[in-house]
């Protein structure tokens, strides 16, 4: 597998915050994710759970369908995936089936995260597949994109009442 220096992990994180404000301007929570193979984008994904009134619109479900699709592989082996926020049980269960060995995440989801938060699904031996994971990439950026996109909508229900 290819190795990472922190420039690259910085750019493919930007990517990944490029998504997430993809999401922000069609009113969708602010997440984005990106595959990455041998130093190339393979799949972007942002959230689209509202646009498709679909519940497994995450964006890193996306981004991995779209890796899937490039490769004609449900095996993501060699690859990486940066996204924005702490990924979910759902996305983290799609990243072990995907079997991607390394994820690199932004901010903690103290309400959700299914890889420190909450729990420790990625890293978990009693699966059969294990996963690097490195947080706090641009965390503080991922963070004030979802807390801004939060504060934005309280205040239009607050304005509609």
């Amino acid at each position: 597998m290819t190795e990472l220096n922190e420039q690259e992990i910085r750019n493919y994180m930007l990517e990944a915050l490029e998504e997430a404000n993809n999401a922000r301007l069609i009113d969708e929570v602010p997440i984005g994710a990106v595959v990455v193979k041998n130093g190339e984008i393979i799949g972007r994904g942002h959230n689209l759970r509202e646009h498709g009134q679909d519940a497994t619109m995450h964006a890193e479900v996306l981004a991995i369908i779209e890796a899937c699709e490039y490769l004609h592989s449900w095996r993501l082996w060699d690859c990486q995936l940066f996204v924005t926020i702490e990924p979910c049980l759902m996305c983290s269960g799609t990243i072990i089936n995907a079997q991607i060995p390394s994820v690199y995440f932004g901010a903690r989801d103290p309400k959700a995260g299914a890889v420190r938060s909450l729990y420790h699904v990625l890293e978990d031996d009693r699966l059969n597949h294990q996963v690097t994971v490195e947080e706090g990439i641009l965390a503080e950026k991922s963070a004030n994109l979802m807390k801004q996109f939060f504060k934005e909508i309280r205040e239009k229900r607050k304005k509609n009442k």
